[in-house]
């Protein structure tokens, strides 16, 4: 089974629902995975940070939280990826990056936390970093939001 499935709430900008599956779609290539259903979900602050403090116990704001539901790599992968949109307009314009960069950035994050890459060392950021610049040079992010 291969499934995507892009939620929205349309209190904010939609992102355009194919070229998010293609960024998806191009990571899962590359990393050879074949089997999968995962789910993203544009939202609020006030949805990110509760599901942050409910299953992470950290009560703060953040960008993107990831929910991988598989016991195995090797059989299938599922998972959430949950976006603060607010946060990464926000983000967008503290970093001076495009939005549409800037969410396609955390779109690819979101989706190696589900491929059980971690953040969690300095080391690993640096690797999730590069992966997500690869990412990001690769895929067609810039018509992310239809004008």
């Amino acid at each position: 089974m291969k499934e995507i499935n892009i939620y929205s709430n349309p209190e904010y900008d939609i992102p355009n629902e194919k070229i998010c599956k293609a960024i998806i779609r191009y990571i899962f290539n590359i990393e050879q995975i074949y089997m999968y259903e995962i789910s993203v979900i544009f939202t609020s602050d006030i949805i990110v940070s509760d599901l942050k403090k409910k299953f992470f116990h950290k009560n703060q704001w953040t960008d993107v939280i990831a929910f991988p539901l598989h016991s195995s790599k090797k059989e299938k992968i599922e998972g959430e990826v949950y976006i603060s949109m607010p946060t990464a307009k926000e983000n967008a314009n503290k970093f001076n990056q495009a939005y549409e960069k800037e969410v396609a950035r955390l779109i690819i994050h979101g989706v190696l936390h589900i491929l059980d890459y971690s953040d969690k060392s300095y080391k690993e950021k640096q690797i999730m970093s590069k992966m997500e610049e690869n990412f990001l040079k690769e895929t067609s992010w810039k018509a992310l939001f239809e004008k």
